[in-house]
């Protein structure tokens, strides 16, 4: 039967769309909580959520309605003049257990440039501006973004880098105390590598790294731009380790899908970028920041956090479980609803098999299948979850005999 919808929908993105992403043969139309719908009618049940935005799922009733309140009050004035929502959104996230200002931009690619900015105009007068970040980081598309990327296949085709960047091991102390020199600014990480493949720091790499900054005056930059908002089950993804970094990137999942990126900073560190010295035209406008306080009293009210340790252990169990029946997965790995099981061999079949099911899933590391899903899933859509992926591996299990 063909679907109306999709071909014209197709026919438009084929003339009028940059093909940035890979053509996709589905529509999506419409979304309720974990679940989302195409233009076929077909439902799906969402273990990506927008690539670990939907953290409340797809069409939360208080994230919309607090836009729609807002939309028809005041939705942007620049940052030339004060909106009363964005302090109350900065309140909002300093007590949630960073002492420090906040500054708000539009995504996270954006809030790790503020980080890069923050920390070389820290180093500037003492001719400090060199970062190290870690192999198998990914901090964002923007030429700076891209050279902080320990991940040498997305900088393809657009060299030369932006110098200033070493690159040290993951959880590996000694590699990074060994890049250390007078022009070291800062050490830059993911709490748990995303696109990397779902790797969680080591506590004692963590604990180890802070003690070098502060032994070289260096800062210490956590980038949590997917890890944070609760996906690792607490609010903040260092609040896991105990180790506060001097300034840390969010974005994603912190306005449920309205763009919004944030940079927060350390009291130490809260007076660095002054009047001129950085801006962005729609960060923090008061309907961003009208979603993304919604987002947070949601948090709040409904006890999310909680239900991402609950469901995390159900996930990560049933998958252990799995493991021991299909060769395909060699192991689990991850943090709260952060979800990686590595695999023997590409990630993106079984991706591709799930979505057949009406399950979405996504890759990491290539070899590595990520589930993300909203920090207000189900029990129910997780068990449901199990049983697709049950599925899937004994099939592929059955054919490869």
């Amino acid at each position: 039967m063909s679907d109306p919808v999709y071909e014209k929908t197709s026919s438009l993105y084929d003339k009028y769309v940059m093909q940035t992403y890979p053509k996709a043969d589905i529509v999506f139309v419409r979304g309720q909580g974990s679940h989302v719908y195409d233009s076929a009618g077909n439902d799906y049940l969402d273990f990506a959520a927008g690539i670990a935005v939907c953290s409340l799922g797809h069409c939360h009733p208080a994230v919309t309605a607090a836009i729609r309140e807002q939309a028809e009050k005041l939705v942007h004035v620049s940052n030339l003049y004060m909106n009363e929502v964005q302090p109350r959104l900065a309140q909002k996230l300093i007590e949630h257990g960073f002492d420090g200002t906040c500054f708000f931009c539009n995504s996270g690619a954006e809030a790790n440039e503020g980080l890069i900015k923050l920390a070389r105009k820290a180093g500037s007068e003492k001719g400090r501006f060199e970062i190290i970040a870690m192999n198998d980081s990914f901090h964002g598309r923007t030429l700076a973004t891209l050279a902080a990327t320990g991940r040498s296949k997305y900088r393809k085709g657009f060299a030369p880098d932006m110098p200033g960047f070493k690159f040290a091991t993951f959880n590996d102390f000694e590699s990074v105390k060994a890049l250390v020199s007078d022009k070291t600014a800062a050490v830059l990480m993911e709490p748990v590598q995303g696109e990397g493949g779902i790797i969680p720091a080591d506590p004692e790499f963590i604990r180890k790294v802070r003690e070098l900054c502060n032994e070289n005056d260096m800062l210490l930059l956590f980038d949590e731009v997917q890890c944070g908002m609760g996906r690792t089950g607490t609010f903040f993804a260092w609040q896991n380790y105990g180790v506060m970094p001097d300034a840390l990137s969010m974005a994603k999942a912190l306005g449920n899908g309205f763009p919004i990126g944030a940079v927060l900073a350390s009291q130490k560190y809260s007076h660095i970028l002054t009047p001129g010295t950085h801006a962005s035209t729609f960060g923090g406008t008061a309907l961003a920041c009208a979603a993304a306080c919604a987002v947070i009293d949601t948090y709040d009210r409904e006890n999310i956090l909680e239900n991402v340790k609950v469901t995390s252990k159900f996930l990560i169990d049933k998958l252990n479980a799995m493991k021991e029946k299909y060769p395909q997965i060699q192991s689990v790995r991850g943090k709260g609803l952060m979800v990686g099981a590595v695999l023997t061999g590409p990630a993106t079949p079984y991706c591709a098999a799930l979505r057949e099911k009406g399950m979405l899933a996504l890759s990491a590391g290539e070899n590595v299948l990520r589930l993300v899903p909203p920090l207000n899933v189900s029990m129910a859509d997780c068990q449901r979850a199990i049983e697709l992926m049950e599925e899937v591996f004994a099939e592929d299990a059955a054919k490869n005999k």
